[in-house]
């Protein structure tokens, strides 16, 4: 038996629950007292941070390689014989601490979201709750084998962006078409991976007492500061504040082109909803410069970003080049014993890939921000601030995107670059609302979502609703299984309406910085070293803006877009 616990994470990796499980015993016996608390919080840390780290590290391995068959038995084997076994020990030290009655100062919060999970913890649905994890690591498996053969040569569907975004709209319509068929050859599996998410996710809710899973989400996300009826409000405000200008930014496109009607190749090759208004750009052929380039825009943000960003780099924080076979998207993970982020995307070489870069890099800041909370439970943050890290980073940066500033483009360029990220930030609303409302639909009518066609027909309407600008004629499969290709429907239920909100605080955010840069970054720094010490509105205010789903905040955050829309469009002209 191992008497103490290794201070770095290298030898845990290959510890057994037989040389864990005594650890978590000895935390259960132990007394708990004013003068006992400080030091067991402390070894309860200690021991959550490392199998923090050692979950985070195996599902590194399945996403940066989806074939490593050796590194998903892994992962699954800490899912089945280590997860389990662990959240319910974890869970038995919640009820200690709560029962003691005892607290210090920051952990408020954290009490109450350990209240929240016990109202909802049942034994029975840990075996469930790996299920899933390993039906998304299925889903994940099916998206990342997605590739078509262009000039003979095998391509991701992520590879081809660059080459879509470079041709003409008839060649875009052609590799549009292809990767679709190649999309739609999986619509069965997805299908069949979806009925079986989908029925875990209600034997849970029932399991854990829920009238649906809609309502246990909300409780295991913690989302005590706004209700399903705050997201359903927020979505009308979006129809109304937000489609109008969206519809705006689609017809300037469609009228530059000089076309009648907008058809899904004059979008984006991957999520349909981001328009390239202007000819491609080329920010970078191959990584490494991707990561010089950001490394000298985030020391002009704040140099203590750039200081962190090149830590990072210095020891092989980051992995971001697409291939085939790696996971879809683009995260940033925290491991808490090395006390550092890792950020994992798929770059070919577009400016997606850069706005990408920027948002995982305010995730990555946020860790380090916040690595002077003691403990493991003031680490808890909320997606919904989470996203604000992220999605604030992406504007704070975009004054520095010139190559005269460090950055990527000509003045013109990054000009054009800037329209094309608030013009995103405008479209990108409506396309979460179509997300997020999808979701509410699914789990308060789960019968009927049960059955893939009732899917595709939701998200069809739904799409109608919010995006009426784009022509789908004689494309209604493509259309209708949009939210195959919406990975956090399927492997992170719920995770998305934070995005909206998000981006409505980072536009408040940076509205400030436009006053007043210093005084901004300030508040936008304090926020993150705050970690999950005070409730949701409570950080959104530290960091000067306003948790919000009404039309009025949304108006005005909409009018400053436009506005830097018009003159960043006056300065090409």
């Amino acid at each position: 038996m191992q008497n103490t616990l290794p201070k770095t994470i290298d030898p845990f990796m290959n510890w057994t629950w037989a040389e864990i499980e005594p650890f978590y015993q000895g935390l259960q016996d132990r007394s708990l007292s004013e003068e006992t608390l400080d030091q067991w919080l402390a070894d309860w840390t200690a021991l959550a941070e490392l199998l923090e780290e050692m979950g985070g590290r195996l599902y590194v391995a399945t996403s940066i390689d989806t074939t490593d068959q050796q590194a998903e038995e892994r992962f699954t084997a800490f899912l089945d014989d280590i997860y389990q076994p662990s959240e319910a020990a974890d869970q038995r030290l919640k009820t200690k601490l709560l029962k003691s009655g005892l607290s210090r100062e920051g952990l408020t919060t954290a009490l109450r979201n350990i209240r929240a999970d016990e109202a909802i913890f049942q034994e029975q649905n840990l075996p469930l709750l790996a299920d899933l994890q390993k039906k998304g690591i299925i889903y994940d498996k099916l998206i990342g084998a997605q590739a078509i053969t262009w000039d003979g040569e095998e391509r991701t569907v992520t590879q081809m962006e660059p080459v879509y975004q470079a041709l003409d709209r008839d060649g875009r319509e052609i590799i549009w078409k292809l990767v679709h068929k190649r999309r739609l050859e999986d619509r069965a599996a997805i299908n069949e991976n979806w009925i079986k998410l989908l029925n875990l996710r209600i034997r849970i809710a029932a399991n854990a007492g829920m009238p649906d899973f809609r309502a246990y989400q909300w409780q295991r996300l913690k989302r005590f500061d706004y209700s399903p009826e705050d997201c359903l409000s927020f979505h009308d405000a979006i129809e109304a504040a937000v489609v109008p200008a969206a519809t705006r930014v689609y017809d300037r496109l469609r009228e530059r082109n000089g076309l009648d009607s907008l058809r899904p190749w004059d979008l984006e090759l991957d999520l349909s909803t981001y328009s390239f208004s202007f000819p491609p750009l080329e920010p970078f052929s191959e990584s490494g410069d991707l990561e010089e380039k950001a490394t000298h825009i985030f020391d002009q943000v704040d140099p203590a970003f750039g200081e962190y960003f090149r830590r990072m780099r210095d020891e092989g924080l980051l992995d971001l080049e697409n291939r085939k076979g790696k996971a879809p998207g683009a995260y940033c993970i925290r491991f808490p014993v090395s006390r550092r982020p890792f950020i994992f995307m798929n770059a070919v070489g577009t400016h997606d890939n850069v706005q990408t870069m920027l948002h995982e890099s305010g995730h990555a800041f946020h860790v380090f921000e916040e690595d002077g909370l003691p403990y493991h439970l003031q680490h808890e943050i909320g997606s919904e601030f989470a996203e604000v890290a992220s999605m604030s980073m992406e504007l704070l940066a975009a004054p520095y995107l010139e190559a005269s500033k460090g950055g990527f483009y000509t003045e013109e360029e990054a000009a054009r670059a800037r329209i094309e990220h608030l013009e995103a930030a405008i479209q990108f609303w409506p396309y979460m609302a179509v997300v997020d409302a999808f979701q509410h639909w699914v789990y308060t009518h789960s019968d009927q979502a049960a059955d893939p066609a009732n899917c595709d027909a939701c998200w069809a309407d739904l799409w109608d609703r919010f995006i009426p600008a784009v022509d789908w004629t004689g494309l209604e499969d493509e259309k209708v299984t949009g939210w195959h290709r919406k990975l956090h429907i399927h492997t992170v239920p719920f995770y998305y309406v934070e995005y909206g909100l998000a981006l409505l605080g980072a536009v408040q955010i940076w509205r400030n910085a436009l006053d007043d840069q210093a005084g901004a970054l300030q508040s936008y720094r304090h926020a993150l070293s705050l970690g999950g010490t005070v409730p949701l509105p409570a950080l959104y205010q530290a960091a000067g803006a306003r948790l919000a789903f009404d039309r009025e905040t949304l108006s005005a955050a909409v009018e400053l877009l436009e506005t830097t829309i018009s003159r960043l469009e006056g300065s090409l002209a």
